[in-house]
């Protein structure tokens, strides 16, 4: 490289080698607390729609290591490889999923991209006509954990395929 040749800047992305914070050990008793957020806001929701939510959050929120995690944890679990497909395009493929299901989407949509609208009231309601109300509030956990996790991950640059937990 000359002196007149101009070096290409590097991604703000971290590579296979930059090794950055690890949250669990760093910060354990944060790590543990979101660990409890998330067993505690599972509970009493059907596994295949807690699996979609996870699934969703982590497309929406560009998250390679949920997506891989939880795309992997849905097949051990007997979700189609078909569904798995169209959760990333739900909306013109709803015929896959049931009306909680899409419910459920939606309302992940809305709480995960809270900041562009808000939670419509539509969207809110929608989900509230399939969800009893202590339902509806594990729900809503459940979805702020994944945007939580998804965050933890994307900001320690967990990779895809590691499963680390």
């Amino acid at each position: 490289m000359t002196t007149t040749e101009i070096k290409p800047a590097t991604t703000a992305s971290p590579t296979a080698s930059t090794v950055r914070l690890n949250f669990a050990k760093a910060a354990p008793k944060v790590f543990r607390a979101v660990i409890g957020l998330d067993a505690a806001a599972r509970e009493g929701l059907d596994p295949t729609l807690v699996e979609l939510v996870q699934i969703r959050s982590s497309h929406l929120n560009h998250c390679a290591y949920c997506l891989h995690m939880h795309t992997s944890d849905a097949r051990k679990a007997g979700e189609s490889e078909e569904r798995l497909h169209m959760v990333a395009v739900w909306q013109e493929a709803e015929h896959f999923f049931t009306a909680k299901e899409q419910a459920a989407l939606a309302l992940t949509d809305a709480v995960t991209r809270v900041a562009d609208a808000g939670v419509p009231d539509a969207v809110y309601e929608r989900a509230a006509t399939h969800f009893e109300e202590q339902e509806l509030a594990q729900l809503l956990a459940l979805i702020l954990t994944i945007n939580t996790w998804n965050r933890i991950a994307l900001a320690t640059a967990k990779r895809a395929g590691t499963d680390e937990r």
